[in-house]
């Protein structure tokens, strides 16, 4: 706001002179914050697309163990609500002999077994505890580099931290779009194809979505 009104106060040329000064600042910065990213997410756009034509070749492995008797007892023996998180005891034990790493997870508790899922970007997991008899299965599909990085374009099961930087990096590309659509502006007296072709760029979405989408 200080800078706007400083800016109201300069003689035109001055200002001018100003704004493009400060818009190509933040223009370049925003570009810079959103590049890899976006060059992430113009490729998995294309795969997303043609994900009918790219074949995956989901590899599936699986691991058994048999839990030990005392601590097949200690959860025998708690009471359990459906959703209820795993003991610490069991997500220890599990990391240690399965290699296999339960978060912030919950379990689906019968009287019978414990169940969870592990959904995972690219691919999925589960895991199964037989309460009666200790037996202990895991399985896990993993669907490719490419649907990896489509899950990472959906933010399909890939948490909390991810979510935050989809979040930051679409208020960066915001920015970047705004002020080069005032950069636009401020060139176009010079350049006069540049509101024909953002005119373009709104009218062809605009008319396929229109005549081609229902």
């Amino acid at each position: 706001m200080r800078e706007a009104a400083v800016a109201g106060n300069m003689p035109k040329q001055q200002r001018r002179s100003f704004w493009l000064k400060h818009l190509h600042q933040w223009h370049w910065i925003s570009s810079a914050i959103c590049l890899i990213a976006m060059l992430l997410f113009a490729a998995t756009g294309l795969t997303l697309n043609h994900s009918a034509q790219i074949e995956a070749h989901p590899q599936v492995s699986s691991k058994q163990a048999q839990l030990p008797k005392d601590l097949l007892a200690q959860l025998s023996a708690a009471e359990h609500k459906d959703k209820d998180a795993l003991p610490a005891p069991l997500k220890t034990w599990l990391d240690k002999q399965m290699s296999v790493s339960i978060d912030r997870q919950t379990g689906e508790w019968s009287a019978d077994e414990l169940y969870v899922s592990l959904p995972r970007p690219g691919g999925d997991a589960w895991l199964r505890v037989d309460l009666g008899n200790g037996k202990v299965e895991y399985e896990k599909t993993d669907r490719g580099w490419v649907s990896y990085f489509n899950d990472l374009h959906k933010g399909r099961n890939t948490g909390t931290a991810w979510s935050w930087f989809i979040d930051i990096f679409a208020v960066a590309c915001l920015v970047f779009c705004i002020t080069g659509m005032f950069l636009l502006q401020l060139h176009a007296g010079n350049r006069p194809v540049t509101w024909p072709l953002v005119g373009f760029g709104l009218v062809v979405p605009l008319v396929l979505a229109i005549v081609f989408i229902h």
